[in-house]
C-alpha cells in the first residue's frame, strides 16, 4: 500500500465519514472491527461503482491490521484511492482515520487501518461484467 512516513496523511479521497454511536459497540461497549470493515467495504462499492458505472461487488479482501482502537464519539473518516483496474474488477485501497473524542486539534487524525479491496463489476443479474472502458 503505502510506505512508511514520519508524518502519514490519508491517501484518497473522503469518501465516508461517520460518528462511532454507543449504538455501534459490542456487548463490552468497544467498537468491533467487523463494524469498520462493513464501512470500508461500503466505500469501496462506492468508489468502484463511479468507476463500473453501476453493481459492484466484493470478491477479495488483503490483509489487515488494526493500529487502535475505535472508541464511542470518533469521528471515522474512510478514503478510497482506486489502485488498478481491469476488465472486470477494480482494485481499490480504503484507509480508515479518525478523530478521537475530545481531541484538542480538529485536523488531527490517527490512522486505524488499512486495506486493498478487490471489486468486480456485475450486471442486473449478478453476473461478473466487463468495466466500461471510459474511465
Amino acid at each position: 500500500m503505502t510506505d512508511l512516513d514520519d508524518a502519514p496523511t490519508p491517501q484518497g479521497q473522503l469518501t465516508l465519514k461517520l460518528l462511532a454511536t454507543r449504538q455501534d459497540t459490542n456487548l463490552y461497549g468497544d467498537i468491533p472491527g467487523g463494524w469498520l470493515v462493513g464501512h470500508m467495504d461500503q466505500a469501496a462499492e462506492l468508489a468502484a461503482g463511479r468507476i463500473a458505472h453501476g453493481r459492484t461487488a466484493t470478491v477479495a479482501i488483503e490483509a489487515m491490521d488494526f493500529l487502535c482502537p475505535v472508541r464511542v464519539g470518533s469521528v471515522v473518516n474512510v478514503f478510497t484511492a482506486v489502485r488498478e483496474i481491469g476488465r472486470s474488477s477494480i482494485k481499490i485501497d480504503v484507509e480508515v482515520w479518525i478523530r478521537p473524542p475530545h481531541e484538542r486539534s480538529p485536523d488531527e487524525l490517527h490512522k486505524v487501518t488499512e486495506a486493498r479491496f478487490v471489486m468486480v463489476a456485475m450486471d442486473d443479474n449478478g453476473r461478473i461484467r466487463a468495466v466500461p472502458e471510459a474511465r
